[in-house]
């Protein structure tokens, strides 16, 4: 693994509309974003900041990204590390409650999608998996480190936010499909989650209840 060389500049630190916000996708204009204090799914206009859509989810909200004209959203319905599962959600309609599918071993957290097929954060099994629109496993990728969030950027290269063992020296690094992970910057804040619009990165400062674009 190589040492990061790189600094993060924040372009941006706005107030999330909810405590405690934890994952964060854009769609259709609007930053989505879901909140583990108040089970909420929020549709946000990255420009003025202003709340479009708020929705109740079906429990809390770990992990969110865009395929095929929905979103799809990790949710604990139970609290646990080993009740989680994937729903269907549509701007405009809501949840699809029919849509409920176990995530494979029923864990997993962070959610991107490379336009193709979605990748799920497996922080216990220590993987990312690549699913099938059944949601069955058609790839892993191991992770060296902990990780609070990935996402596809420049290049179309998968981004993770890495962390040690207690959560803490947090870097932005690529991570290829074989798990070989580059630091590329330090993060001085307690980021949890990644999108990229094209040209700035947004993340969430969870505990101090802020969103943060910024760039390398």
């Amino acid at each position: 693994m190589q040492h990061a060389t790189q600094r993060i500049h924040e372009v941006t630190r706005r107030p999330s509309p909810a405590p405690r916000i934890q994952p964060i996708a854009l769609h259709e204009g609007l930053l989505w974003m879901g909140s583990w204090e108040t089970n909420h799914i929020y549709g946000v206009d990255p420009k003025s900041w202003t709340v479009k859509e708020d929705v109740a989810a079906p429990g809390q909200p770990y992990g969110i990204a865009p395929l095929d004209d929905v979103l799809h959203v990790v949710v604990s319905l139970g609290g646990d590390d080993d009740d989680r599962y994937l729903f269907r959600f549509t701007p405009g309609r809501g949840f699809d409650a029919n849509s409920q599918t176990p995530c494979p071993d029923m864990t997993g957290s962070h959610l991107a999608s490379d336009g193709k097929e979605l990748f799920l954060g497996q922080m216990h099994n220590r993987r990312i998996v690549t699913l099938d629109a059944q949601t069955r496993i058609t790839r892993e990728i191991p992770l060296p480190t902990r990780c609070g969030g990935f996402g596809f950027g420049p290049d179309g290269m998968l981004y993770m936010i890495s962390a040690d063992e207690e959560f803490d020296n947090l870097e932005l690094a690529t991570l290829d499909f074989a798990g070989k992970m580059n630091a590329l910057a330090p993060i001085e804040f307690g980021a949890r989650s990644l999108a990229y619009d094209g040209s700035v990165w947004y993340t969430a400062d969870r505990e101090a209840g802020y969103v943060v674009s910024f760039t390398l």
